[in-house]
């Protein structure tokens, strides 16, 4: 196939453009430079070899500031890179979620997503470039003419959520049909990609009122709000289902792939717990009660309450490094149906992505069919399983350096031998270490090995406190802690209380707050 017409620009590398678990995420700032931009499109684009010789694409991002302008330049540069075909959403906006379903529809070769998805926009933010994969067939396209299709930016995903759940029963539940009183809800987009899809899905599809859905339009610096669904950034939703007496509370981030689940008076549901009522309810979706369940799977960090469920219905279950192409390769082998991160991300084979609005979607189909609160549901599936008390702390923009001399430390500790067997207390509570290392995964599929995931110090009662440095951040590091202790039956506890032992352990064996300098993390899930 001949190209369009183009020309050669001479450029050097840039240090540090080297893409993590989520793609290329900077500041605007620095994808402003002269060819920034521009080398990282052409190095994906020549990553795809000479199969980029007539083939589709899909280009779509949040909406976040740059957005405008990177679209110009992909469209341009992959015009002369030999695409045939851009499908491209309408003014740049496509969630992720939606750009993998128009990936799956269309059976392009991929797609290029433009976000940085939790992390703050506008100008002085960030801005992040992604490829995912096809993973099915490739669009056989002749001709000689380049094409750029732009296309609504929610019709395609609205349809996919049609088939997958009953939208009937979700309707009586939010507009009372059914006889009884409706399910008020609220849905907070903070001002990220999901606005529309949201609107159209909760209010025209499902009848939510107009004022059920919030921070809609999607803003390019998300009208300053952080774009990260959690109980420190999404606190305005947090006190607003605490007095507006919601019964349903969700949040997205900027572009889509994440959320996060509260019920009645603002009943936090933690997403590994999310995640476990999800796989235990999946036959309250019509979509797995016609295909069934293949297998389930969390990242290392997440809680073990998906181990239990999978257990319990003699499912397959895998525990993957933090990155959804982990769990893309089972789903792509057929072994895997529903997974998640406890970084407020679920999803499953629907569209080989996590998913916010499908999450929102799977539990208000739970609520439908067993007519219980979200509390409910999650202290009858406490009392059925045990609870897994989990939490996460972040401290996050640290200096590199002294975090990564804290990871070396303790992965010496995790190396010494004798660390196995060691004994630690607090708060009157004794913990003896029976396993500690340095994740390592093994992948099933192809047999791929990927190794220092996440320090690991494993509890004889099952306990466990993981360490790991976050790659999603765009500048210094940020340390991630994850506590978690399993209790079979004071399972009404504050997770908080039942953790702060084994923090006060976690913290003291780091030496976390002098290797960051923070006395407190920056935000606590």
């Amino acid at each position: 196939m001949s190209r369009v017409l183009s020309s050669k620009v001479s450029t050097t590398p840039f240090e540090g453009q080297k893409p993590g678990t989520s793609g290329l995420r900077k500041k605007v700032t620095e994808f402003q430079k002269p060819h920034y931009t521009e080398n990282f499109v052409q190095s994906t684009l020549s990553a795809l070899g000479d199969k980029i010789d007539g083939c589709t694409l899909v280009v779509g991002g949040d909406g976040r500031f740059f957005t405008k302008e990177a679209v110009a330049i992909i469209i341009k540069m992959a015009a002369a890179n030999g695409v045939k075909r851009l499908i491209v959403g309408q003014h740049g906006v496509l969630s992720t979620p939606a750009v993998s379903c128009l990936i799956r529809k269309h059976q392009t070769m991929g797609g290029i997503i433009l976000t940085a998805s939790h992390n703050p926009g506008g100008p002085d933010g960030d801005f992040g470039i992604k490829f995912n994969c096809a993973n099915g067939v490739l669009s056989e396209v002749d001709g000689r003419l380049f094409i750029v299709d732009v296309v609504d930016s929610v019709d395609d995903y609205v349809h996919l959520m049609r088939q997958i759940f009953d939208f009937d029963a979700i309707r009586q539940l939010l507009t009372g049909s059914d006889g009884n009183e409706p399910l008020r809800i609220r849905v907070d987009c903070l001002n990220g990609v999901t606005g529309p899809y949201a609107r159209r899905v909760f209010c025209e599809e499902l009848g939510a009122p107009a004022d059920a859905v919030v921070h809609s339009q999607p803003l390019a610096d998300f009208g300053g709000l952080h774009p990260d669904p959690n109980l420190t950034y999404a606190k305005p939703l947090v006190e607003a289902v605490k007095q507006g007496g919601q019964g349903f509370g969700a949040a997205f981030d900027g572009d889509g792939d994440r959320n996060m689940i509260i019920g009645e008076g603002a009943f936090f549901v933690n997403p590994s717990d999310s995640l476990a009522v999800l796989a235990n309810n999946l036959d309250c979706i019509p979509y797995f009660r016609r295909l069934g369940v293949r297998g389930l799977a969390r990242s290392m960090p997440t809680g073990c309450a998906l181990d239990r469920v999978a257990a319990a219905k003699k499912l397959e279950c895998f525990e993957v490094p933090t990155g959804w192409k982990f769990f893309g390769n089972l789903m792509d082998a057929g072994r895997l149906s529903l997974c998640g991160e406890e970084s407020f991300g679920t999803g499953s084979d629907h569209v080989r992505e996590k998913d916010g609005i499908w999450a929102a979607l799977a539990w208000l189909s739970v609520i439908a069919q067993r007519q219980q609160s979200v509390q409910q549901i999650l202290e009858a599936h406490w009392d059925q399983y045990g609870r897994n008390f989990f939490t996460r702390y972040d401290y996050e923009n640290c200096e590199s350096a002294p975090c990564e001399k804290m990871m070396s430390e303790l992965n010496q500790l995790v190396a010494d031998p004798s660390t196995v067997g060691k004994t630690f207390s607090s708060g009157g509570k004794s913990y003896t270490v029976s396993k500690a290392d340095n994740f390592c995964y093994t992948d099933p599929v192809d047999n791929s090995v990927t190794k220092n995931q996440g320090i690991r110090l494993i509890f004889s009662d099952g306990s466990r406190v993981v360490f790991r440095l976050s790659g999603t951040g765009s500048s210094g590091a940020t340390v991630r802690m994850y506590v978690e202790s399993y209790e079979k039956d004071d399972t009404r506890m504050d997770a908080q209380a039942a953790l702060a032992p084994l923090v006060d352990i976690a913290i003291t064996v780091s030496k976390l707050k002098e290797y960051t300098g923070r006395s407190e993390p920056t935000v606590i899930t």
